[in-house]
């Protein structure tokens, strides 16, 4: 019997103790951030990423053989070399065959050119005088247009003795070659690109066909360039889908005039889907996700009140509310984890 009281007398100690540890604990005020509820912009985007690549690429090659030599860039006062900006029809290299020059003998076919010219020009005088017939006047055409043509020939194959830059752009590759060291026709001298623009190809999900669109904006990054966001467009879209990954392909143009980007590189593109101006917005990470639906806490009068809310357009950081909240509520940000419904709260920093 002593036991037993004993075993009573512990039992009751130890529920008196549970009781008032309960209501130290309703008392409690949970530390919490807020934030008001305010009208913002938000954007519903697409990521996916790829490897960009120059728009204009030109890989030339020595249209003859002859000895080798580099030109002077008029820009850097020295020989052209790697990464040197160029103008369309820059010379860079020149190609020297004396044999070839003179079977061109350009300057031979320029004076013949000019006496045919000239001779023409005579003739037509004299036959709107009467004084040739018109048989003579067209044989003298006919001498001219072949001492034309002739030079005009001369100098296209004269041209082959130059390489020559076929747009602006920047100067990538230049196979070292000893300078007038002779070379064979067909060797590949000189890599032009143009990167002010450059294009990515990329694949998307086939449920997202209907939802792409030419000229549809986009927003490239890359982690060299942290504080600078590239604009794009949707250039092309395949209209056929992959049977074996379930996707289609489509074209990004980058707008890159400053060359932050480099052909080769690793990109990262959001495509934008959808925007709204003016609406509630909130951070996505708040929501909490319950049998009621999508659930944040709402500060009032010192306690947290459970707001089921509705949402619209989303992205990976913030969500756009439809219904459930109000212009300038407060919503807990940062200690909602461990909130009830009506918990009593503390608003610190």
């Amino acid at each position: 019997m002593k036991k037993y009281f004993s075993f009573l007398f512990l039992m009751l100690f130890l529920i008196g103790c549970t009781g008032n540890d309960t209501d130290f604990d309703t008392d409690i005020s949970v530390p919490v951030s807020v934030e008001d509820v305010k009208y913002k912009s938000i954007e519903q985007f697409i990521e996916t990423t790829g490897t960009v690549m120059p728009v204009k690429e030109a890989v030339l090659s020595s249209e003859i053989g002859g000895k080798y030599s580099l030109q002077i860039n008029p820009g850097t006062k020295r020989n052209y070399s790697l990464g040197d900006l160029v103008k369309k029809g820059e010379v860079i290299i020149k190609i020297e065959d004396e044999e070839f020059a003179n079977e061109i003998r350009i300057d031979l076919k320029k004076h013949s050119l000019d006496n045919a010219l000239s001779e023409y020009e005579k003739q037509k005088s004299i036959y709107d005088k009467g004084g040739v017939t018109l048989r003579e006047l067209n044989t003298s055409e006919t001498d001219y247009l072949n001492a034309k043509y002739t030079y005009e020939n001369a100098v296209i194959q004269l041209e082959k003795t130059k390489v020559k830059s076929p747009f602006d752009g920047v100067i990538v590759d230049i196979p070292y070659y000893t300078e007038n060291v002779k070379i064979s026709t067909g060797r590949q001298v000189l890599k032009v690109m143009n990167y002010s623009e450059l294009y990515m190809e990329i694949n998307l999900p086939e449920k997202l066909l209907d939802k792409i669109n030419v000229k549809q904006s986009a927003r490239i990054m890359n982690y060299t360039i942290e504080d600078d966001t590239l604009k794009g467009t949707i250039s092309q879209i395949s209209p056929a889908i992959d049977t074996q990954t379930r996707t289609f392909e489509a074209t990004l143009k980058i707008e890159n005039n400053e060359r932050l980007l480099r052909p080769g590189m690793f990109a990262k593109a959001e495509l934008i889907i959808a925007k709204k101006d003016s609406v509630l917005v909130i951070p996505k990470d708040i929501i909490l996700s319950k049998q009621r639906g999508k659930t944040v806490f709402v500060v009032a009068k010192g306690a947290a009140r459970e707001a089921v809310i509705t949402t619209g357009l989303e992205n990976p950081t913030h969500v756009e509310v439809v219904k459930g909240l109000k212009l300038n509520e407060r919503i807990v940000t940062k200690g909602f984890e461990t909130l009830r419904n009506r918990s009593k709260v503390k608003i610190i920093k």
